[in-house]
């Protein structure tokens, strides 16, 4: 069955086409999402990549994330009868398995939803990160709303409330990079056309992108399908740091040992000796 990779690319198109190029396969739909404000332009875009339409000015942090990626799924969905997943890759990916193993891996994961999620709250083991959605969040909104916004947060510490989730959901966040089911993906669309309140909600939250796909997904019929794995591999250079470490050359035997099916962060100069390595390992002779 068709895989259908939608990668979020922003800079360095040469990097983004070596990507597509990785990606090359008959059983294989890519999609390029460009982020509105980028320089990279669209014509320069390999061929074997689908453009999304409707770009989003994207802004970290922000639910512009959010609106871009279901733009991008809105559109895959309507142009693609029939498919496995939806691969959710950065242009500063890498793929870690040949195609044919790639490929296998995702048949053999058919059925499960690839979400990294943690349940949010405040016990042992749970992800304390209750203050993304318990206050509101408007940085890169309008000023009236970033004042609206500001107003309400005083209100709410002076009088020790906090915002609860629409609908007594349960919060869940994790990895912005994921796999899912077509099943579950048109399942997520159409909530949100009937819930409008929940995309109203998770536009005043901070980093939404880490929480929205998560608590909807396990707040659904797909709870019990989520791995809880995203099969990623990503090093962060310190607790709380708010980007990962651009993997070099010297991360080479981690990657390889890890079972990942991707890995990232990948930059075009700095991961140059790391890159030449990589794809020797997706050329080897699988067994």
């Amino acid at each position: 069955m068709k895989q259908v990779f939608l990668i979020q690319a922003h800079k360095d198109p040469s990097q983004l086409n070596a990507l597509v190029e990785q990606l090359r396969d008959d059983d294989f739909l890519i999609y390029v999402n460009l982020d509105r404000k980028c320089d990279i332009d669209p014509a320069v875009v390999s061929p074997h990549a689908r453009l999304v339409r409707e770009r989003i000015d994207v802004h970290w942090g922000s639910f512009s994330q959010v609106q871009a990626v279901l733009h991008s799924l809105t559109q895959i969905v309507a142009e693609v009868p029939a498919f496995d997943k939806v691969v959710f890759l950065s242009a500063q990916d890498f793929p870690l398995l040949s195609n044919a193993r790639l490929k296998a891996e995702l048949a053999r994961l058919r059925g499960h939803e690839l979400l990294d999620s943690v349940a949010i709250g405040p016990a042992p083991g749970q992800w304390a990160a209750n203050y993304r959605y318990q206050y509101f969040c408007a940085d890169h909104a309008a000023t009236p709303l970033r004042l609206a916004c500001g107003a309400a947060n005083v209100l709410l510490r002076v009088t020790g409330r906090r915002r609860r989730l629409p609908g007594g959901m349960r919060p869940y966040g994790g990895s912005s990079w994921w796999a899912m089911s077509r099943e579950c993906v048109t399942a997520l669309l159409a909530r949100i056309q009937e819930e409008p309140r929940l995309l109203r909600f998770f536009r005043t939250v901070t980093c939404p992108d880490e929480l929205f796909f998560q608590t909807l997904v396990m707040n659904s019929r797909f709870a019990g399908r989520v791995l809880g794995h995203n099969f990623r591999y990503i090093e962060w250079p310190a607790q709380g740091a708010r980007n990962p470490k651009v993997l070099d050359e010297d991360d080479f035997d981690r990657i390889a040992a890890s079972h990942a099916h991707f890995c990232r962060k990948i930059d075009s100069r700095a991961s140059a000796g790391l890159l030449r390595k990589l794809q020797a390992l997706r050329g080897r002779v699988d067994g």
